[in-house]
């Protein structure tokens, strides 16, 4: 009859569980996140020839800011920001206002196919964006609007409506009716009520669909490669891909270019940090 090994107090075997087996799977999860920038931000410190020497060299002998100089001076790295940002806030805004009203339709009207209109928010989400490039870049062309900000805060709208109305459907559900109702007795319309009540009360869920519209319209390449062919209409994704020549790839200046893509994107997450996590943990509990 075999015997079964249990041995409980085993030395070393109690890391392997409980709070320590944590703080091994958070530490993992924070180095698989943090390292791609950490390398990026060292190799945009690096001259080309540490960063070809052998063996592999972590660490740049002398820290150098040529490489961020560089970003600027080869491609217009400033005028690319400003059409991300422009394109990026305003694509946001329009998804929020269109978003907000859709949601609270769901959430608030005694829609007869709401569940049925849920259904299609999420499926039509799924689509691939490489089978919708041809349709939309014929709809802009037909409409004369290629090489404008208008190309693509349009396209960029319709994509992050999906996801806006969702984690906004959560957060209008989990607000009392009686507030509203309230408000519409003290002569506020029902878009009054909305804007005046629901969207204040939803401020978490406000943000976090914000937050992810605009690091979706900041981040989109093929749309952008695609409708926007002016140089002077590149946002930063195009303008970072033109930095490589025919026979070279800057590395470090393409890597200081990434870096400075990057930092508007960390320090809106880190202004928003605790609407952003409250927004997706709320929405999550109450949706």
């Amino acid at each position: 009859m075999s015997a079964t090994l249990h041995t409980p107090g085993m030395p070393g075997a109690g890391w392997l569980s409980g709070p320590a087996l944590r703080w091994v799977a958070a530490g993992l999860v924070v180095f698989n996140g943090f390292f791609p920038a950490l390398w990026i931000l060292l190799t945009s410190l690096k001259s080309e020839a540490e960063l070809v020497r052998k063996p592999l060299q972590y660490f740049p002998d002398k820290l150098t800011l040529a490489n961020y100089l560089q970003a600027f001076t080869d491609q217009p790295l400033g005028l690319y920001l400003a059409n991300s940002a422009a394109v990026a806030l305003a694509s946001t805004a329009l998804s929020l206002l269109v978003s907000a009203m859709a949601a609270y339709a769901i959430a608030r009207l005694n829609l007869r196919w709401r569940q049925t209109a849920l259904t299609c928010i999420v499926a039509s989400s799924m689509f691939p964006l490489v089978t919708l490039l041809v349709p939309i870049f014929e709809t802009m062309r037909s409409l004369g609007l290629l090489n404008t900000y208008t190309a693509l805060v349009l396209p960029y709208t319709v994509l992050n409506l999906p996801v806006c109305t969702l984690v906004l459907v959560s957060f209008f559900q989990s607000i009392p009716r009686d507030l509203e109702n309230a408000a519409m007795i003290d002569g506020c319309t029902r878009l009054g009520a909305l804007v005046r009540i629901v969207v204040p009360l939803a401020a978490p869920g406000v943000f976090t669909a914000g937050i992810l519209a605009f690091v979706n319209a900041w981040d989109e390449f093929l749309l952008a490669l695609s409708l926007n062919a002016s140089a002077q209409m590149r946002t930063v994704p195009v303008g970072i891909a033109l930095y490589q020549g025919e026979y070279s790839f800057p590395w470090p200046v393409i890597s200081a270019a990434l870096i400075v893509a990057i930092v508007p994107m960390a320090v809106l997450i880190a202004l928003f940090q605790e609407r952003v996590v409250g927004g997706l943990t709320q929405g999550g509990l109450k949706g």
